[in-house]
C-alpha cells in the first residue's frame, strides 16, 4: 500500500471507526471533489477517496489496512502498551478466588459454578478485539 486511506478519507488511524464515520467521510469528500460538477471537480483526489472508502469500508477491512500500515498505526508516535502485566494479574487474582472457594466449599455444584465464571471473566477481559467499555 503506497497511501494511507484513513489519510485519503481525512480520518484518526483507528479501528473502533465505525461504517457510518467512514460512509460520513466518503460521501463529504465525494461531494466536494466529484468530476460531474459544474466547476470539474478533482478527479484525482476522488479517484483516491473512492480507492481508500474500498479498502475502509467495513470493519474487517480497515483492521486488515491497519495491520498492513504496520505497529503503532492506531495513535502515529505511540506504539501499543503490552497488555502482559495486566493479563498476568487477572490470572492471579481469578486463581487465587477460584482457589479461595474450592478451599471453603469443596467441588459443591456453586464452587464450580464460581470457577466457571471466573474463567469467562479471563476471556472476556483478555480479548483485545472487543469494543472498549463507555
Amino acid at each position: 500500500m503506497t497511501e494511507d486511506p484513513f489519510l485519503a478519507l481525512g480520518l484518526p488511524r483507528r479501528a473502533d471507526l465505525s461504517d457510518d464515520d467512514v460512509r460520513a467521510a466518503w460521501r463529504r469528500i465525494a461531494a466536494a471533489t466529484h468530476p460531474d460538477r459544474d466547476d470539474g471537480g478533482d478527479p484525482a483526489r476522488f479517484g483516491a477517496a473512492a480507492a481508500a472508502y474500498a479498502l475502509l469500508r467495513t470493519a474487517y477491512d480497515r483492521g486488515e489496512v491497519l495491520a498492513e500500515l504496520g505497529p503503532g498505526a492506531n495513535a502515529p508516535g505511540r506504539q501499543p502498551r503490552p497488555r502482559v502485566g495486566r493479563l498476568g494479574l487477572r490470572v492471579a487474582a481469578a486463581a487465587a478466588l477460584v482457589g479461595g472457594v474450592f478451599a471453603v466449599a469443596g467441588w459443591a455444584p456453586a464452587a464450580i459454578g464460581v470457577a466457571a465464571g471466573a474463567l469467562t471473566w479471563l476471556a472476556a477481559t483478555a480479548r483485545h478485539d472487543l469494543p472498549p467499555r463507555r
